[in-house]
């Protein structure tokens, strides 16, 4: 049996994989999507399933207001004394000079939880993950962070003993590790392997130059030895290798004893024609966002080599483990009859709760709250899951009677604030109910219907969505029937809802179609939708 990657389509960055007896666990960042971080499931590392997003308070992550791209980045799983510990990072600044940041750790006996109230750690840097040293002590990791503007803001890799009974840090930080001249060194995990003391880190950035690089020390306070030809893990140099991004990664072993490593990659749009293949980075684009993929790790000389190459591969060797396939945890349509959301469906910055919607207010409907603007950072009534494939259709439909034109609800396409489409109802002054559409291009707004927006026929109560993902495009239809679709007169470009694409400091999700609300009024008008409909073309 074959792995194919990646093994988790879409948006699903920075894993941290863990066994817990003959089951594995990743664990995924989810930035300022709620609730915080994924976490998926396997017993063959080949069939993996969404079962828990740990962080699904405001006691346990309070995002409101939160920049594009901040909030839970790069968490840390793993399993020692008979629980599971959960480190993550709550980033409050993306952009400037400081990375405000708080870390934290929870800890469950089941990975469903309950999870325990959250401990402060530091906000030194991001990235932290907790070692459990074979003595019994502890030690955080993170990445240290240095503001001065004179200096690189990476400052290297700090230790610092964790103490249980305490619960905090105790001693000083030391930096331990300063990285290659890759730099950028972020995401560390350490590992103590054959009285070694292995040091993994993220090195080049998130983008095509990302890499992993491992060194070694006797010493868990170093000096750490690099890996003489080094990156272990890179497709840097292999323009045309599908897996691009390889980097941010993490080591597991099996029960057999064999050794897998689970890494971050991005599948590109093919480029435009006629573009030269070294010209590739500039003009591709990864709207899936970062996902997860897996290699084989055999070892020589003391060091971890990636089977089949440092590039990372579609098709790996699995463990010899027995099958275990799992029933899909969304089906192709969701009619809303559960009290409960989707596991697939998050919300941005805060929790779904009765101030955004309902499911029980109609049954058999999922009920939307008109709030703030999709520019918003605090309150969005908005309900999405993630792009899982370069071609797919997703399909609503809406009842909403707006009376203003400051009331839409509708379809949304979107990766971040600055960056989105809708199609929605709303109100003209000389149309009444109809249908428009708004484009966030980098911050810059349009609206290509304006003028010839259209009206919704008075005895229509329920108007249909559809958007149709076709690799580097996409277009939305509607309908007054929900069989029979007109296409809008535009085309979107889907390679502008990627992490390539969008400017500033702050590009590490993907996109998302869902459903959103929009009330400014102050009168909180409800939609409601009857369905949502999730179909890939392609696997």
């Amino acid at each position: 049996m074959k792995i194919q990657n990646p093994i988790l389509k879409g948006f699903n960055p920075d894993p941290s994989i863990v066994r817990a007896g003959d089951d594995y666990y990743i664990a995924t960042s989810t930035f300022e999507w709620f609730p915080g971080v994924q976490i998926h499931h396997s017993k063959d590392l080949v069939h993996w399933h969404l079962i828990a997003h740990p962080l699904d308070t405001v006691e346990m992550l309070d995002m409101k207001g939160n920049p594009d791209s901040g909030g839970i980045w790069a968490p840390d799983l793993s399993y020692a004394d008979g629980k599971f510990w959960l480190i993550y990072t709550d980033v409050k600044v993306v952009d400037g000079m400081w990375k405000d940041c708080h870390n934290y750790l929870t800890t469950a006996e089941d990975i469903k939880g309950p999870w325990s109230k959250p401990i402060l750690l530091n906000g030194a840097g991001f990235d932290a993950s907790l070692f459990h040293d074979p003595s019994g002590r502890k030690y955080l990791v993170n990445m240290y962070w240095d503001q001065r503007v004179y200096h690189h803001n990476f400052y290297g890799i700090a230790l610092q003993e964790y103490s249980v009974a305490e619960e905090k840090l105790i001693g000083q930080p030391e930096i331990i590790y300063k990285g290659t001249d890759i730099a950028y060194t972020e995401g560390p995990h350490l590992y103590h392997i054959n009285d070694m003391y292995y040091l993994m880190t993220a090195e080049g950035g998130t983008t095509y130059q990302h890499s992993e690089t491992i060194a070694r020390s006797k010493d868990i306070h170093g000096p750490y030895e690099i890996q003489p030809d080094y990156p272990m893990l890179s497709a840097w140099t292999d323009i045309h290798n599908p897996l691009q991004k390889c980097g941010h990664a993490s080591l597991v072993q099996t029960q057999g004893g064999e050794w897998y490593l689970a890494h971050l990659t991005g599948r590109p749009l093919p480029a435009p024609s006629g573009f030269p293949s070294r010209e590739r980075e500039q003009h591709a684009y990864c709207p899936l966002g970062r996902e997860t993929a897996i290699e084989k790790i055999e070892w020589h000389d003391g060091w971890p080599k990636v089977v089949g190459g440092r590039q990372g591969s579609l098709e790996v060797e699995a463990p010899d483990l027995p099958v275990q396939e799992w029933a899909a945890t969304y089906e192709e349509v969701d009619d809303f009859d559960s009290t409960d959301l989707n596991i697939n469906f998050q919300t941005l910055r805060i929790p779904f709760t009765e101030m955004l919607g309902s499911l029980m207010a109609r049954p058999g409907f999922l009920r939307l709250y008109g709030r703030e603007s999709l520019q918003s950072k605090f309150t969005q009534a908005h309900v999405a899951r993630r792009w899982q494939s370069f071609a797919f259709d997703a399909q609503t439909s809406v009842e909403f009677q707006p009376k203003s034109f400051q009331q839409m609800a509708g379809m949304t396409c979107y990766y971040n604030t600055e960056n989105w489409s809708s199609i929605h109802v709303t109100w003209n002054e000389s149309k009444g109910r109809c249908i428009d559409l708004v484009i966030a291009d980098n911050g810059s707004f349009s609206m290509p219907l304006a003028g010839q927006e259209i009206p919704v026929p008075e005895d229509v109560k329920t108007v249909h969505f559809k958007a149709e993902v076709r690799g580097r495009s996409y277009r939305y239809g509607y309908s007054f029937d929900g069989e029979s679709f007109t296409f809008l007169p535009v085309t979107l470009a889907s390679w502008k809802l990627s992490d390539d694409y969008v400017r500033g400091g702050g590009f590490f999700t993907g996109a998302f179609v869902g459903m959103n609300c929009i009330d400014i009024t102050g009168t909180a008008l409800p939609a409601d939708f009857d369905y949502f409909s999730y179909k890939e073309l392609e696997k």
